[in-house]
């Protein structure tokens, strides 16, 4: 093991560096499968053999922006400003962290105001979020076109497990094309291209969906970013027949599974939609669109770990984290990944 694979893996179960970085492909990270009663340990490059012929994966096709940028107080201290989620051409929801090296940490009692950014731009703080207090409401001031400035200042969002400044590049999943995450919808991050190909050969359906991702940090009571949301009208068919024909839908991440959600009514048909979602799923509330979710490794009370819970109920995500817990796991974007289904063989 080469010395920044052991750096990599922290004490805290976090991955700080991508697989490829550490000798390993992307499809190299560890799945763990829960069918069932089942709990199975494997390599994602096997993901194909839990898989049939008619099932669909519904993948988040977003993105990532860079959209991390350093700026100063007017009293000169730094301030990174994560951008998440617009709300007009110069309103944004943001998040004020504390830089610390590569990362950065969680800034509680920041009190707003105004932001200097690289190129004489601004962001002025107003007010936090209602929904989430960690997220201002911000106007961002002298930027021009936002995604040419960001490709100019910015830098992807990197959070303190990350051990290098890894590029943009690095924050993509090999079939993302459209922009507008601010942090990678990273559960489909293990997918190598020749994987893919593989599994539509043996009959699986890649369905796409665009889900723009806010800023992902959350923790126990806060609520994620209201999120921009396209479900095209195939997908929204294939995922139908699919359903009908006692196939399995599996979303690529949690992402995947607010938009689909967000368009299933209540009879658990899938149409096609687009606009903002501010959907919350929990165990109580479940799915009505998917039958699993494949996804990353989450913190105990972290939205996304509700999310799912939603889909795969709570007794059994505590059974797999505590599974995942003692066979040394990996989190974050970076990490190994769970497969939930509710196929029971």
């Amino acid at each position: 093991m080469t010395a920044l694979a052991r750096e990599s893996l922290a004490e805290t179960g976090s991955a700080g560096a991508p697989p490829e970085r550490i000798g390993l492909r992307r499809d190299g990270v560890r799945l763990m499968v829960a069918i069932g009663e089942d709990i199975i340990h494997t390599r994602f490059s096997r993901i194909g053999e839990f898989l049939d012929p008619g099932d669909v994966l519904v993948v988040n096709v977003s993105r990532t922006i860079p959209a991390s940028l350093d700026g100063e107080a007017s009293d000169g201290t730094p301030v990174r400003i994560h951008l998440s989620s617009p709300i007009s051409d110069t309103l944004w929801t943001v998040e004020p962290r504390q830089p610390v090296g590569t990362g950065s940490y969680r800034w509680v009692d920041y009190d707003g105001g105004v932001v200097r950014l690289p190129g004489g731009a601004e962001a002025v703080l107003f007010t936090r979020d209602s929904r989430t207090p960690r997220l201002w409401i911000a106007e961002l001031r002298g930027l021009g076109d936002t995604m040419a400035y960001l490709r100019a200042y910015g830098a992807p969002i990197r959070y303190a497990h990350t051990n290098r400044p890894w590029p943009l590049s690095d924050y993509q999943s090999v079939y993302a094309r459209e922009p507008g995450s601010a942090e990678m919808p990273s559960a489909g991050r293990p997918f190598t291209t020749s994987l893919l190909t593989s599994l539509v050969a043996n009959g699986v359906t890649i369905a796409p969906i665009v889900l723009h991702a806010g800023v992902a940090s959350f923790e126990e009571g806060e609520l994620p970013d209201v999120e921009r949301y396209r479900v095209p009208e195939t997908t929204a068919r294939m995922i139908n027949q699919a359903r009908e024909a006692g196939s399995m839908v599996v979303a690529v991440g949690t992402t995947s599974v607010r938009a689909i959600e967000t368009v299933t009514d209540t009879s658990g048909v899938v149409h096609p939609g687009s606009g903002v979602t501010d959907l919350i799923i929990t165990a109580e509330r479940g799915v009505r669109g998917v039958d699993g979710i494949l996804t990353g490794w989450h913190e105990t009370g972290a939205s996304h770990l509700q999310m799912v819970e939603g889909v795969a109920g709570r007794d059994l995500v505590e059974r797999a984290h505590a599974e995942a817990s003692a066979n040394g796991y990996l989190r974050h974007e970076f990490g190994d990944s769970l497969l939930v289904t509710r196929r029971t063989t």
